[in-house]
């Protein structure tokens, strides 16, 4: 038995240095181990939410398996509450990382059928999950549909409104959509958030429950984001990921050609209405 398991963290009167001491335990060993079963965690959600990228009809029982092929053993338990600290399930083609509040007034969506033309005419808005050494973090970005170009972004180590709000609030310093779309997490219904697209006089769209792919364009960012640059990195902190994601964005932005664009960047589709393309 692992001598840590013999420590009691939480409730117990005897202080953790004297349980060290009964057990003869050194302290520092204590929480080497501690240090390196949250490494193994947090490399066992990597796996994961790669696994559940490519494969977001997998449930539990089926990671575990893919798991398995990896050469990760590992029970059906310990992934299912992976997967519900990580808000992932099947059926859905991301991470629930934003839940419905029952207050919260949820608009229709206006997508249905509407050929995207031109640069502006709709953006959305999406949050995925990000690992880092210190734990996981959130990451939310707006991204138009046209072009595919990356309005603005926000990190953030919880999952309340207010980086949402911030990622709206400077996307509307670059433009208007005439509609915004999201899914109907609370982040995206609350007064919040829906009162600043309100103001600009902006329409707003939100995916039905169930809808796997009302969202596709920034679930491909997503993917883009993913393998061509958290999974290639192990970030140690929320710094060193707000640091790389910036400048991953900038690449995305400026000098990563999409073939769905004829090759052309999402700066050069989203600004091509201008002479000057900004810097």
């Amino acid at each position: 038995m692992e001598l840590r398991a013999l420590i009691d963290f939480d409730h117990s009167q005897i202080a953790v240095r004297r349980q060290c001491e009964l057990l003869g335990l050194n302290r520092s060993t204590l929480y080497y181990q501690a240090k390196s079963e949250e490494l193994r965690i947090l490399q066992l959600m990597k796996q994961i939410d790669e696994i559940y990228l490519n494969c977001p009809f997998f449930g539990s029982r089926k990671i575990v398996i893919a798991l398995k092929r990896r050469g990760v053993e590992v029970n059906r338990k310990c992934v299912q509450r992976l997967m519900r600290l990580m808000g992932i399930e099947a059926i859905y083609s991301k991470p629930k990382t934003s839940i419905r509040r029952q207050d919260h007034k949820v608009y229709p969506y206006l997508l249905k059928g509407v050929e995207i033309v031109r640069p502006c005419q709709v953006w959305s808005v999406d949050i995925t999950y990000l690992p880092t050494a210190l734990g996981y973090v959130y990451l939310v970005a707006i991204i138009d549909w046209y072009s595919r170009y990356v309005v603005s972004w926000r990190l953030s180590n919880t999952m309340d409104s207010s980086f949402c709000v911030e990622a709206v609030q400077e996307a509307l310093e670059h433009g208007k959509p005439e509609i915004f779309n999201s899914d109907q997490g609370s982040q995206f219904t609350s007064s919040d958030f829906v009162g600043i697209l309100e103001s600009q006089g902006v329409k707003i769209s939100m995916d039905g429950r169930g809808r796997a792919y009302d969202n596709i364009f920034i679930e491909r960012l997503w993917r883009s984001v993913k393998y061509e640059e958290v999974y290639l990195k192990d970030y140690a902190t929320m710094e060193e990921a707000y640091e790389q994601i910036s400048l991953y964005f900038e690449f995305y932005n400026h000098e990563r050609p999409h073939q769905s664009l004829d090759y052309q960047t999402p700066q050069e589709v989203h600004y091509a209405c201008v002479k000057t393309i900004p810097a």
